[in-house]
């Protein structure tokens, strides 16, 4: 045997797999006998009771033992076997589309047989198609002591084969002291009453015979709760690590200049709100320190993020140094740089713009004046971290809409101000607002600051939801608020992933919206126009040359248009709660009544009556992100894996979300006492999704 411990052996060690099976085996994942000891049953079968034939209903899945009555082969309809078995209370048909003249021999009547399978409903009452079933000799037992485990598979793969390397592995590892280490402290899982690792793994796998298939699948055993549990912490130990890890770093010292911040702040024709003043602090007292900041800073559409950045990026330019603002979509771009050009209009800080559109001369102006430092401050998209772009020396870096950015986009514009052992402070905006639950997990590397207070005077936005059947009101409600001379939005949404397909929806939209309403000026904004023909239509909306602008979800985040009062969105069912409030977002931003009409297409599901109910009541985003996270689950809120989402092999963030405030004190345990298992936990559960754990762990904790 090669010189490693058990759990690590590959599972060609196990009896049974062979190079083919371990192929398929690495399709979900499992390389070693670890990895198959923690891919866990998705669900269980109950094959600890035979049930009576009476008993059964359609849908329901059972163990049945009976007698054969009659076999038949029917000549109509599609080649079959029709089984005919009895028990004591009824009849029950067993019927196979495959079979072979060795089944018929076999099931010849007075056979006592076993059989499982889903119940249904038949031509001649209740049936089981293709059943798994075994012939019963005298003194045969048909039943399982305990529950059988059923795990997911691959193509190729089977459940019998699966079953059985499971079990070898259990032998293997829990049956020998050490061989599969537990690395959660003792005092951890005493305070929670979990069970050891050996005898969670145990339970799951071969669940006891007190074991209820409800208990497992409610996700209440304590087994299953002792793994969510470490998985969760886990991760939450990786962010630590990279967090504490940046802490280690040097950052330059931003100093606010005062005079400078109360001329910008005369300036504008508005006061800040408490929630920006509390916020502005928390960013300023960052910068102070010489280790560098990571604040996520989360705020309502319209709560005044983008002047909180400008605020930041004021600090860095008074102390010397240049700060970088990147926004996802050039129209965000372009909004944010015409927002700076106006607050900066009266001081010496030269404003740049650099995005993909940018070219030739301008371009190459642009990429001197950042790496000689004439230009303090630069506004971009994606192209912000090109390798052609260098700068003098940056001091802050503020990333917009953070989540539609990966953790290594944000990491190369970091390294763009990486000198002589010093990185930029980083602040990250979004106007998406995470869940508690969720920033508890995916941001915990991340100091969270929440602007949780709207501008006075805005107007709460009246939500209503209308069947699309009265789309002919909801025009001439358009034509009425037009004649007001007030604006509105359309925007188009299809359940199509394809861009083109949503674009054309809004094209023909505009077409029928224009030959009802030939007094309505009608603007089209849409993904696949160039990006100096939106900018046109949307300045045209912003200054009253148009009334109604038909788009695709691209106003999600737009130019602000305080006349725009109504906002009509198309299948609103077909959007998260989050991207909706999103889009409501766009009108309210005046101080007169504006309006949200939901045109959704009729019936609607029970989901999607309790989803557009959410929106009506409530415009607090946060409550409505906790709602959307609870319907929709994680991986729609946050997007794809690029963004940081961590894919868990055990734990659901929905079913688990309790234990997330325990995990964090946890955390904070281990790092301060049981610094040793922190790699451990990390090696066995987040496998390569951090990069030289070792390497982070022993410049945290080097002595």
């Amino acid at each position: 045997m090669p010189n490693r411990e058990p759990a690590q052996l590959p599972v060609t060690h196990l009896t049974g797999i062979g190079s083919q099976t371990a192929a398929r085996l690495q399709k979900l994942g499992i390389l070693t006998v670890q990895d198959l000891l923690f891919h866990l049953p998705q669900r269980y079968q109950d094959r600890t009771r035979c049930q009576p034939i009476a008993g059964l209903a359609p849908g329901m899945t059972a163990l049945v033992c009976g007698q054969v009555e009659y076999v038949d082969t029917p000549q109509r309809g599609r080649n079959s076997v029709i089984c005919r078995i009895s028990d004591s209370s009824g009849l029950l048909s067993l019927r196979f589309f495959h079979f072979s003249v060795q089944q018929l021999q076999l099931l010849k009547p007075g056979t006592q047989i076993s059989c499982f399978g889903d119940i249904r409903m038949g031509f001649n009452g209740l049936e089981m198609i293709h059943p798994e079933y075994r012939i019963l000799h005298a003194g045969d037992d048909p039943t399982e002591p305990a529950l059988t485990p059923v795990y997911p598979l691959t193509e190729g793969l089977a459940q019998t084969t699966l079953r059985k390397a499971v079990k070898q592995a259990l032998e293997l590892c829990l049956n020998s002291a050490g061989a599969l280490p537990d690395c959660l402290p003792a005092t951890i899982r005493q305070a929670h009453n979990y069970p050891e690792l050996a005898e969670a793994l145990s339970t799951l796998h071969q669940p006891p015979a007190d074991l209820s298939a409800a208990t497992l699948a409610n996700g209440e055993s304590p087994a299953l709760k002792r793994l969510a549990f470490e998985e969760f912490l886990a991760h939450h130990l990786t962010l630590l690590l990279g967090k504490r890890h940046y802490k280690t770093w040097q950052a330059p010292t931003l100093t606010v200049n005062d005079s400078a911040k109360q001329a910008f702040l005369a300036a504008l024709p508005f006061q800040l709100t408490a929630a920006q003043q509390r916020v502005i602090a928390e960013i300023e007292a960052d910068c102070r320190r010489p280790q560098p900041m990571l604040r996520l800073v989360q705020g309502d559409v319209g709560s005044g993020k983008t002047l909180v950045a400008a605020l930041a990026a004021l600090s860095a330019l008074s102390s010397g140094f240049q700060a970088a603002l990147m926004a996802p979509t050039e129209l965000l771009a372009e909004q944010h740089f015409r927002n700076f050009i106006q607050w900066f209009a009266h001081g010496d800080h030269q404003v740049l713009f650099l995005s993909g559109q940018i070219k030739g001369k301008a371009r190459a102006a642009t990429l001197d004046a950042l790496a000689d430092g004439s230009a303090g401050l630069v506004i971009g998209t994606h192209a912000l971290f090109q390798d052609s772009v260098g700068f003098h020396n940056l001091g802050l870096v503020i990333i917009d809409e953070q989540h539609r950015f990966g953790v290594q986009q944000r990491l190369a514009l970091r390294a763009k101000g990486q000198t002589a052992g010093k990185v930029p402070h980083q602040l990250v905006m979004t106007a998406t607002p995470i869940p508690r639950t969720l920033a508890m997990l995916q941001y915990s590397d991340l100091d969270i600051s929440v602007i949780d207070e709207l501008p006075p005077g805005r107007q709460p936005v009246t939500t209503s939801a209308i069947p699309s059947e009265r789309r002919a009101e909801v025009i001439a409600r358009i034509k009425h608020w037009a004649a007001q001379k007030r604006q509105a939005y359309w925007v188009c949404t299809l359940i199509e992933e394809s861009e083109q397909l949503q674009c054309e929806a809004a094209e023909n939209t505009a077409l029928l919206l224009q030959e009802t309403l030939p007094e309505v000026r009608i603007g089209l904004v849409h993904g696949r126009m160039k990006a100096a023909d939106k900018d046109a239509v949307m300045q045209a909306f912003k200054r009253g040359e148009c009334d109604l602008l038909v788009a695709t979800t691209v106003i999600e985040v737009g130019v602000d248009v305080p006349n725009a009062g109504l906002m009509i969105i198309e299948n609103p069912e077909r959007l998260g709660l989050s991207q909706l409030h999103q889009l409501r977002g766009r009108v309210g931003r005046g101080n007169r009544e504006s309006y949200c009409l939901l045109l959704y297409q009729a019936p609607l599901s029970d989901t999607g009556r309790q989803r557009l109910g959410i929106l009506r009541e409530s415009h607090d985003g946060f409550v409505i992100a906790e709602k959307d996270l609870e319907l929709r689950g994680p991986g729609e809120i946050i997007g794809n894996r690029q963004t940081g989402q961590i894919p868990f092999k055990i734990a659901d963030l929905i079913r688990d979300r309790e234990l997330l405030e325990p995990v964090q004190r946890a955390a904070q345990l281990i790092c301060r006492d049981h610094p040793e298992s922190i790699l451990p936990l990390v090696r066995r559960w987040t496998g390569g999704s951090l990069q030289n754990p070792d390497e982070l762990f022993h410049t945290v904790y080097s002595p």
